[in-house]
């Protein structure tokens, strides 16, 4: 697997939501954060179509395909940038909450 590929595969937790209204009031669901330091513990190939993703927060939703990995891979500066412009826009961090 390509090193960029292998980098942007801890960005699949929030790579995958849906597209945000730009008259949201509060994030979606799917805004995922507080996950700066989040893992893969495994990585199962689905053939040849992909491979299903096991992450230490025990997040294993879906199969992930080559060209879809290959895509994160491609773009993950600019898909990262989007992403944290998202937590700012909602005051969100990919840093998790401290506990008191």
């Amino acid at each position: 697997m390509p090193s960029s590929v292998f980098a942007a595969l801890r960005q699949l937790h929030a790579a995958t939501p849906p597209r945000l209204s730009r008259f949201a009031l509060r994030p979606p669901k799917a805004v995922i954060f507080g996950r700066r330091h989040v893992g893969i513990m495994s990585a199962e190939p689905i053939g040849n179509y992909g491979v299903r993703i096991l992450f230490d927060d025990l997040h294993k939703t879906g199969i992930y395909t080559w060209d879809y990995l290959y895509h994160l891979g491609s773009h993950k500066f600019t898909l990262m940038r989007s992403y944290i412009k998202t937590l700012k826009k909602y005051g969100l961090s990919r840093d998790p909450q401290r506990r008191n």
